[in-house]
């Protein structure tokens, strides 16, 4: 069973866990989040990060987690690629509603297929409405 970290510029992470949890209500205590305020310094993300993702990995049967963040290139994403271990912490950017709904629906499979379902998500989840 994996864990979920969002990590993006505030409120984008906590507004994404809300919805999340509006379709999947008993998820609470595997979705964490961390908004990254616009005069946080890097350094000081990244020891709130590490504390964080210490708590997901410390709860009942995780056995990975995916760190989501947002947008490639920027605070969040640069501090969330820190994290990443390969085996247990695996992180996707460009989190979007699809991405997250879709990582949640294979929370009980390994940590690359489920990192694998959630950026499908998010490509199949943008799209064109006519």
């Amino acid at each position: 069973m994996n864990s979920i970290l969002i990590i993006a510029h505030a409120p984008l992470a906590s507004a994404l866990r809300s919805a999340a949890l509006h379709a999947f209500p008993d998820a609470a205590s595997r979705v964490a989040v961390m908004d990254v305020q616009p005069n946080q310094s890097p350094d000081v993300t990244l020891g709130l990060a590490r504390a964080l993702l210490q708590a997901a990995a410390q709860g009942s049967g995780v056995t990975g987690t995916l760190v989501m963040s947002d947008v490639l290139g920027a605070t969040p994403c640069n501090v969330a690629k820190q994290l990443v271990t390969g085996t247990q912490v695996q992180c996707v950017a460009g989190t979007s509603l699809p991405m997250l709904f879709r990582a949640m629906t294979y929370w009980d499979e390994p940590l690359p297929m489920m990192a694998e379902k959630a950026l499908l998500g998010g490509s199949l989840g943008a799209v064109a409405v006519t």
